[in-house]
């Protein structure tokens, strides 16, 4: 039996990870989870909102499932997700965005990946008060990280059967930070001869996406870009109750949906838990358990193409009836 870390998060993140870990049982996958708590509601007690044991036991286990945990805008704590990224040097964000069935969107044929980096860029949270008037960041980007990041991307390409990887950074005006990412990508690609290459501008890419996303595969983007891109592509399947999401390093992976933790419905039975779920689906895939993931995700687009769905999906369905219809549909 693997053992996985099970970051169950706050607001309506306990309701989404308890439906996620009911339909993984039901599958038939044994999951000996080692439930760990982390965001505001461990700060009075344990006086941060990521305690040690959260990171010792992503650390033991290699791969985590985590539920949104809340981070306050402006003040307060720095994010549990850019302070996991940073401690366990997950490099990697992996957000693939995919049509789902009967989730109704302006295009239906939307099926490609953005790689994110993760690590550096103004994310790197290197800012300075020159004056009461003037604050400055510092945009970081070094040829380390990009190489990783589109090694990442390419390896991803070759291993899933994808024919195109493309650049995206706004070189044209950040000659030297962009160019060295471009410039890092150029030299990554001479190693995949079989995989397409492309270059775009993050601006262009933005207009050709809500134009025509089809013709877009596998895209590479620095940190602050990958970002927006990536709900923005979030936005093309239907938002972000179906978004999934990954930070992937060399030793360790923590899965998680992309949107927050929803404290206006808690505890209301309301909450979507398809972008955990899918995102659990991903995971099962990292460690090689094909079948279930399989499996799962066929129950879940049965349970879409049946229209049982939440509220934010336009549907009826509460947490529990939507897990319940999954289930059966195993």
């Amino acid at each position: 039996m693997r053992t996985i870390t099970l970051i169950n998060g706050d607001g309506i993140g306990p309701e989404i990870s308890d439906a996620v870990v009911r339909i993984i049982d039901a599958a038939g996958l044994k999951i000996d989870w080692d439930v760990q708590t982390a965001g505001a509601e461990v700060i009075e007690a344990e006086g941060t909102p990521l305690p040690s044991r959260v990171l010792e036991s992503i650390r033991r286990n290699k791969v985590a499932l985590k539920a949104p945990v809340t981070t306050p805008i402006g003040k307060g704590f720095r994010s549990v997700n850019v302070q996991l990224r940073k401690e366990l040097d997950l490099y990697a964000n992996l957000r693939p965005c995919k049509n789902l069935p009967n989730v109704k969107t302006v295009f239906n044929d939307v099926d490609l990946i953005v790689v994110r980096e993760n690590t550096e860029d103004l994310y790197a949270g290197i800012e300075r008060q020159v004056d009461d008037d003037t604050a400055e960041s510092i945009k970081i980007i070094t040829r380390k990280a990009s190489e990783r990041i589109c090694k990442f991307a390419f390896d991803y390409a070759v291993n899933n059967n994808r024919s195109e990887v493309c650049v995206v950074t706004k070189a044209n005006i950040m000659k030297l930070s962009d160019g060295l990412f471009l410039d890092t990508y150029r030299n990554v690609s001479l190693n995949y001869p079989n995989i397409k290459t492309r270059e775009i501008l993050v601006d262009n890419l933005c207009m050709q996406l809500v134009q025509k996303p089809s013709q877009f595969d596998v895209l590479v983007l620095p940190n602050l870009y990958g970002d927006i891109v990536s709900d923005l592509c979030a936005g093309l399947i239907g938002g972000l109750g179906v978004a999934q999401g990954a930070n992937i390093g060399h030793d360790c992976a923590v899965f998680e949906p992309v949107h927050g933790s929803a404290p206006d419905i808690k505890g209301q039975n309301k909450a979507n838990p398809t972008a955990l779920l899918l995102s659990a689906i991903e995971m099962l895939r990292y460690i090689k358990e094909f079948e279930y993931a399989d499996k799962i995700e066929k129950a879940l687009f049965k349970t879409l193409e049946q229209n049982i769905c939440t509220s934010d999906l336009g549907g009826s369905a509460d947490t529990i009836t939507f897990t319940n219809a999954v289930i059966s549909n195993l």
